[in-house]
């Protein structure tokens, strides 16, 4: 049976592997974006709008949305919220169940709730989509000024720049100082800046899975991925958004989450996982068939460009390669100097995306961490993703810094 593009089949992926959710997920062609749009369900979504953001590059947007989500209440004294910044592919869909509006269940569901680690009956939780991301927040697929997509017009966005729309977003909401900041991967670097910016307004900080500076390394990864990206050439330069299903650029899009994926899981688990068996009776030596790891990751790419933005992701990405906690600040030691929170540092030991020496150097240079100048470490085969699959762990930690 010939594959045709995107169709899900057990040729696609191990069946073992696909839920019915997936199944639904994955019927007709790809839409040009997996953007939230105007007009698509709001599902638990809140919107806070906002004047004029001028960049760190100089450009301006004229105007701004956060798309946000709660839970809990804020108590009299405002002094009960917990900001929780998600990571590069995540949105503000912390907890709760996929539905209307939502393509996939809460990424933390294990974590966030009623009398769960971040205990939503004692914490005001909010949870953003990060500025330039695609899931209700202002980026290349909303609306510009003109009533076209704003697409490859666009501006670069920094991790402060990001930051500093989260800080509008908190004073929306009358928050003065922050219970907790906690972000895990590119969330882990908005608690940084938000610690090292505005130390003033971070009692707690949790920093989960991410490095004090984006290293050459990093950078070098992330731009193959970019080069996926903006080589398809249904990318158009980022003007795709009029694109009819199928003919946007999901096969760049797919690719670059691939790559991404490798850097996310550890050798240890793919190997174990699935060795060297093949996906079907057909032999992948010579006789068209293919080894069980390449469907694994074609699945996850191509269910990916259904919910993300290929404009979005370039945009994102830019942005981590801007990280850098010690950037005209004196250098990373001299910045984190400056954290005044009670501070988590964890790691994951299996982590090639955000190797574990990071966490480290933060925990030397933050005054007050939990464990003295060295992170909490967790031992994982689930490499990067280990903080969002070693919920037990790591929210045991979490309890620890919120019951201080």
């Amino acid at each position: 049976m010939k594959r045709m593009d995107w169709q899900i089949s057990e040729d696609t992926v191990p069946s073992a592997l696909i839920t019915e959710q997936d199944a639904r997920s994955m019927v007709g062609r790809p839409p040009a974006t997996g953007a939230w749009r105007e007009g698509d369900p709001v599902g638990e979504r809140r919107f806070a709008s906002f004047g004029e953001l001028r960049t760190e590059s100089g450009r301006a947007l004229p105007s701004f949305r956060i798309a946000y989500e709660t839970w809990g209440e804020l108590n009299p004294a405002r002094d009960n919220a917990v900001l929780i910044a998600h990571a590069f592919t995540g949105d503000s869909h912390v907890a709760g169940p996929a539905g209307p509006g939502h393509p996939t269940a809460g990424w933390w569901d294990d974590i966030v709730g009623p009398g769960k680690p971040i205990d939503t009956d004692r914490w005001f939780v909010v949870a953003p989509n990060m500025l330039g991301g695609c899931q209700g927040s202002t980026g290349p697929a909303s609306v510009h000024p003109d009533g076209d997509p704003w697409a490859s017009r666009f501006p670069y966005l920094t991790i402060r720049d990001q930051v500093e729309a989260q800080e509008g977003l908190a004073d929306a909401l009358g928050v003065e100082v922050w219970a907790a900041v906690i972000g895990g991967s590119m969330g882990g670097m908005h608690a940084l800046e938000w610690a090292a910016t505005l130390p003033e307004r971070v009692e707690r900080l949790a920093v989960i899975s991410a490095p004090p500076l984006n290293t050459a390394d990093q950078i070098a990864l992330n731009s193959v991925q970019l080069q996926a990206i903006e080589m398809d050439p249904r990318f158009r330069g980022g003007e795709y958004y009029d694109a009819p299903d199928g003919e946007g650029p999901h096969r760049g899009l797919a690719l670059a989450r691939r790559m991404a994926l490798l850097n996310y899981r550890s050798p240890t688990e793919l190997n174990q996982r699935f060795q060297r068996s093949w996906q079907s009776g057909v032999s992948p030596l010579g006789h068209g068939g293919r080894f069980a790891v390449e469907s694994y990751l074609d699945f996850h790419g191509n269910r990916f460009t259904r919910r993300f933005d290929a404009n979005s992701y370039v945009r994102l990405v830019e942005a981590m390669d801007s990280h850098d906690v010690g950037r005209e600040r004196g250098g990373v030691e001299e910045a984190l100097s400056r954290v005044t929170a009670r501070t988590l540092v964890l790691g994951i030991d299996s982590d090639r995306l955000f190797p574990i020496g990071g966490q480290h150097r933060i925990a030397r240079a933050i005054p007050r961490t939990l464990d003295g100048d060295r992170a909490v470490v967790i031992s994982s085969d689930f490499g990067h993703d280990g903080f969002l699959i070693e919920t037990a762990a790591v929210g045991h930690h979490l309890r620890r810094l919120l019951d201080e």
